[in-house]
C-alpha cells in the first residue's frame, strides 16, 4: 500500500525543506519507502514522517540518506537548518561560535553544563523544565543538544575547560541511575590532554559567576565573546571591558575551584551518596 504525503512548503521550514528534498531525491533514485528502509535500517513509518516533516530526522539519519542517495553533505546541511529552528534565538550566535572556537571555557552554578550532558540527565531537564510537552518536542530539544556535542569530537576540537558548582554536581536530575551515569561521563573528562573539569566546592561560599551560566568562546584569533545567561535571558557580548571582567571573574572561579584531581574526588563522593534503591525518574 502506498503512503500517500501531505503537500509542504519548503520556505516555511527548515522541517518542511528537509522532507522536500527527501521526496524528491528518492523519486530521483526510484526508491520506494520499503527499499529506503531496508537501506538506511530505519522504519518505513519514521522515514514516512520526516519526508511529511511530521517526525524530526535525529542524527544519525542525514548521514545515511546522504549515503543512500550520493548526496554528500546535503541531508547533514539541511539537518543543520532544522536544529537551529529548534533552538532559542538568544543562543544562535553561541552556537555559531562554538562550532569555530579553539577554546571554550563555561561555568555552570547549579546544572551541569549542556556540552557535558549525558542524554539521560538532558531529557530529564527538559521534561521537568516544560511541563506538558510531548514527546516529539522532548526528542526535539534532546535532538539538538546532543548535536551540539559533536564539537567534543574530531581532530580539530576546541580545548575545553568546565567549572562547576558542587551543587550541579550534588543535585540529584532523574534518579540515581541517571545521575550516576552523568558523573560517570564527566568522570572521564576531568583531566584530558583537551578537557578540564573542576568543582568549586560547598565551603567557599560567595564567588563570582554564582548567580547564572557563563561560556567564554575564544576563536583562532584570539578574539572571545562571552554568552551569560540567567533564568528567561541571555545575550552575548564582545566588547573589550565585558570580555575582560568576565575572563577576570572566571579566573578567579579557577582559583576557587579543586584542582582536577580533587574535583574528581568529590565527583566520586557524590556518586557514592546516590541511593541505588531509589527509582529512575525519566
Amino acid at each position: 500500500m502506498t503512503i500517500g504525503a501531505r503537500d509542504l512548503e519548503p520556505a516555511r521550514s527548515a522541517r518542511e525543506l528537509y522532507g522536500t528534498e527527501l521526496h524528491r531525491q528518492r523519486q530521483l533514485a526510484r526508491m520506494s519507502l520499503d527499499r529506503l528502509s531496508d537501506v538506511v535500517n530505519y522504519s518505513k513509518t519514521h522515514l514516512h514522517g520526516v519526508e511529511t516533516a511530521e517526525r524530526l530526522p535525529l542524527p544519525p539519519i542525514s548521514e545515511k540518506l546522504d549515503v543512500a542517495f550520493g548526496t554528500g553533505e546535503l541531508f547533514q546541511g539541511l539537518w543543520g537548518g532544522v536544529k537551529r529552528e529548534h533552538t532559542p534565538r538568544r543562543f544562535d550566535h553561541c552556537l555559531e561560535l562554538e562550532a569555530k572556537a579553539a577554546r571554550i571555557q563555561e561555568f555552570g552554578a547549579s546544572i551541569v553544563p549542556g556540552l557535558l550532558q549525558t542524554e539521560g540527565y538532558m531529557r530529564a531537564l527538559f521534561l521537568e523544565c516544560n511541563p506538558g510537552a510531548g514527546a516529539e518536542e522532548i526528542n526535539s530539544l534532546v535532538a539538538g543538544r546532543m548535536s551540539r556535542q559533536e564539537v567534543l569530537r574530531g581532530d580539530g576540537r576546541p580545548d575545553f575547560w568546565w567549572i562547576l558548582n558542587e551543587a550541579a554536581v550534588r543535585q540529584s536530575v532523574g534518579g540515581p541511575a541517571v545521575m550516576r551515569e552523568q558523573l560517570t561521563a564527566m568522570l572521564a573528562l576531568v583531566g584530558t590532554d583537551h578537557t578540564t573539569i573542576q568543582v568549586v566546592p560547598f565551603e567557599v561560599g560567595a564567588c563570582p559567576l554564582m548567580n547564572s551560566t557563563l561560556i567564554l568562546l575564544t576563536l583562532t584569533d584570539n578574539s572571545t565573546t562571552v554568552y551569560q545567561e540567567s533564568a528567561g535571558s541571555g545575550e552575548a557580548f564582545d566588547d573589550r571591558e565585558t570580555v575582560m571582567r568576565q575572563l577576570r571573574d572566571y579566573d578567579r572561579m579557577k582559583a576557587c575551584a579543586l584542582s582536577p584531581k580533587g574535583s574528581a574526588a568529590l565527583i566520586k563522593a557524590a556518586m557514592e551518596n546516590l541511593n541505588p534503591c531509589e527509582p529512575s525518574q525519566t
